[in-house]
């Protein structure tokens, strides 16, 4: 059965309105490529290209919008299969950090691996399921913290965080949550889902990506703003930004404009000591640039 193929980001993003902190990083994209097998449970084909075309078009990206640094988040696509990520992470060398997937299984040999490849942290998919349970993650944090990575998650804020967060709290590693914690909008930032997110972010209990509007709003992401604020004044040293580029696997999003998604980050965080803190200090501590 042939799957839908996605679309190829946009080749020259909005520039942005304001120039960047030196050093600033962009903490979510993806990397694909033809040259690497892909996973027989994805639900699309990533756009054409092997994976040199794809660092080049990364490589305009950063430059366009003014970023030093990079952390290439493993995609589902190429299921628990690292290799495509990883070879990115040694094209693109000091400047790149990557965030990989691997099963509750994983051995020790496989994390030292990945340690040693520049991987940062493993990803569970809280909200689709995947390779990777929450109760494999929990068991195999100290080991994570021997190495020194942590623990991303997707997940919905106001379904999953009340069953979350007590654990959340006790993890001997940093847990990082993706796309600002994907909540229902329209039940505004007081949602207690939304709210407890916000709670552990100030305690510095974990860390947001303020990334992924386009999964939940149009643009200019204005419907967004408020939840983006809410974080960012909570705690700038626990928040990151990510383009989540190339944009995969839209579902009904629209294909966004990734200088419109960096200048709605800027349009709310408008100090240079937050913006600093978010793109360049946060990202330096977490990923070990």
């Amino acid at each position: 059965m042939s799957l839908p193929r996605a679309a190829l980001p946009i080749v020259e993003p909005t520039a942005p309105k304001a120039p960047l902190p030196e050093g600033a990083c962009d903490a979510h994209v993806h990397m694909m490529g033809d040259d690497f097998p892909l996973w027989d449970g994805r639900v699309e084909d990533p756009a054409p290209g092997l994976l040199e075309d794809w660092a080049q078009r990364l490589e305009r990206h950063l430059a366009r919008l003014g970023l030093a640094r990079v952390v290439i988040v493993h995609s589902i696509v190429y299921g628990g299969d690292n290799a495509v990520t990883l070879a990115a992470v040694r094209r693109l060398g000091g400047r790149a950090r990557g965030i990989g997937l691997v099963t509750d299984g994983a051995t020790e040999a496989e994390l030292d691996a990945l340690a040693e490849a520049g991987v940062r942290g493993v990803r569970l998919n809280y909200v689709h399921g995947g390779i990777l349970s929450w109760a494999g993650v929990q068991a195999m944090a100290p080991r994570l913290a021997a190495r020194g990575m942590h623990v991303q998650m997707l997940m919905n804020a106001h379904r999953h965080m009340a069953d979350l967060a007590d654990a959340v709290r006790g993890m001997p590693v940093p847990v990082v949550f993706d796309h600002i914690g994907w909540p229902n909008l329209g039940a505004g930032p007081s949602e207690p889902g939304f709210d407890q997110l916000r709670g552990l972010v100030a305690d510095g209990a974990a860390l947001v990506k303020l990334s992924g509007l386009y999964r939940l709003c149009d643009a200019p992401y204005d419907a967004a703003a408020e939840h983006v604020a809410s974080l960012a004044t909570a705690n700038p040293d626990g928040c990151l930004w990510g383009s989540d580029w190339p944009h995969i696997m839209l579902a009904d999003a629209k294909q966004p404009d990734a200088g419109i998604l960096l200048n709605a980050f800027l349009d709310v965080v408008t100090r240079d000591a937050d913006r600093r803190t978010i793109l360049t200090q946060v990202p330096e501590r977490l990923y070990g640039f």
